[in-house]
């Protein structure tokens, strides 16, 4: 049983076919720039790297290119499209309306376009790849994953924002959270890592890449995430803000003359690290340039590993303590000296870095000693696998 992934963005799309019965990677790639001068598929097989530079004027050509690819007669992987049984797409923002993965049909879009005022970058972009695929693959089932229903299952005392209530009933203002797939995953596999009771156990999940996301999970179920309304709130980041005060927006407004658009396209885009440094978004540009003295680089390190520490320390005191953290993503995976900045602060909770374990970049592994009281992981996450999971299970029931 073979399931093809899809993340589309506003310019990208983003794939993987794996084999349900190993799930194993067979292909992935990525069509960049799409609408754009110099758009490009890049895929990737048996450690064969193939490029094709072509015009890909939408993400419906973009598509076409994929599955010309997958059945190429020298490079592709499967002789026909009838060996794929399912296509499970990412979508960034379910709102309410879904707490699960659901099989996609007019409804499904329906609702998902419903959602496209709370994610206007990602949302549309996962309708046209719905929609692409639908046109070109038409028996072929689809699934939707959703970045927001893994945290639908907290409670409203978190979720709620102090606002008139009536934001909420007429506009749905609440925390929503983002990268559930990634924190479902992880969390998951920590337990099993570990060999702890999945439904029996309380587990911090930290997202930290570009865009960063930490998330409280007791029991198997997320009870508070760092993200909000929109995945600008919580953590600084690559070039997100994360939390601040919202007066900041009118106290801008008034002395740069800018709009409320223009200041969150700021908090959105030219905020986090970047700001903060005025150097870069890369974590392994910060560490450069803080080795070699700069002040800036150092203060946006320390800014982000504080803000991570205190989100920390506030879901164990959600999950009346923590029986495991875990580190995940780009920066969390590969960026041991932000993971040891961090854990370095966690000893109140009894936690001891193994400072040689925390060496390790992209690999399973325990960072804490044999003696701490909370075990520190490192996890690689694999949200495509999530997604092709829950789509297999959504298709073998049909």
């Amino acid at each position: 049983m073979k399931v093809l992934v899809i993340n589309c963005g506003s310019s990208s799309l983003k794939f993987q076919l794996i084999d349900m019965q190993t799930e194993k990677t067979i292909v992935s790639g990525m069509c960049d720039r799409i609408g754009l001068e110099g758009s490009v598929l890049n895929y990737k097989k048996n450690g064969e790297k193939i490029e094709k530079k072509e015009a890909i004027p939408n993400h419906q050509k973009a598509v076409s290119m994929v599955l010309e690819a997958l059945t190429d007669k020298k490079h592709g992987a499967i002789s026909s499209l009838q060996e794929i049984v399912a296509v499970g797409h990412r979508v960034v923002h379910g709102g309410e309306y879904f707490k699960e993965s659901v099989l996609v049909d007019e409804n499904v879009i329906k609702h998902v376009e419903d959602c496209s005022a709370l994610a206007p970058l990602h949302n549309p972009a996962n309708i046209t790849g719905i929609r692409a695929c639908q046109k070109l693959m038409p028996d072929t089932p689809m699934v939707a994953v959703f970045d927001t229903a893994f945290h639908q299952t907290m409670p409203a005392k978190a979720f709620m924002y102090g606002v008139p209530h009536e934001w909420y009933e007429k506009h749905k203002v609440r925390r929503y959270g983002f990268h559930g797939t990634s924190h479902k995953f992880v969390s998951q596999r920590t337990a099993e890592f570990l060999g702890l009771d999945y439904h029996n156990s309380k587990i911090i999940t930290c997202h930290l890449g570009n865009g960063s996301s930490i998330a409280a999970i007791k029991n198997g179920k997320c009870i508070d995430t760092s993200m909000g309304l929109t995945p600008l709130e919580g953590l600084i980041m690559g070039t997100r803000s994360g939390d601040l005060d919202p007066a900041i927006l009118d106290y801008i407004a008034d002395r740069e003359g800018l709009n409320t658009k223009a200041i969150v396209n700021i908090l959105n885009k030219k905020s986090g690290v970047l700001g903060i440094s005025g150097l870069s978004s890369d974590f392994r540009d910060l560490l450069d340039a803080d080795l070699k003295g700069d002040d800036r680089a150092k203060l946006a390190r320390a800014a982000f590993a504080y803000r991570v520490v205190k989100y920390i320390g506030s879901y164990c005191a959600v999950l009346i303590g923590v029986d495991a953290i875990s580190f995940c993503a780009g920066v969390g995976e590969n960026a041991n000296f932000i993971r040891g900045m961090i854990v370095d602060h966690l000893e109140f909770l009894g936690v001891k870095l193994d400072t040689e374990a925390n060496k390790v970049c992209g690999k399973e592994a325990i960072i804490s000693t044999s003696d701490s009281k909370v075990k520190v992981c490192v996890i690689p996450t694999n949200e495509e696998l999530v997604i092709a999971r829950d789509t297999q299970a959504i298709v073998s029931q049909l």
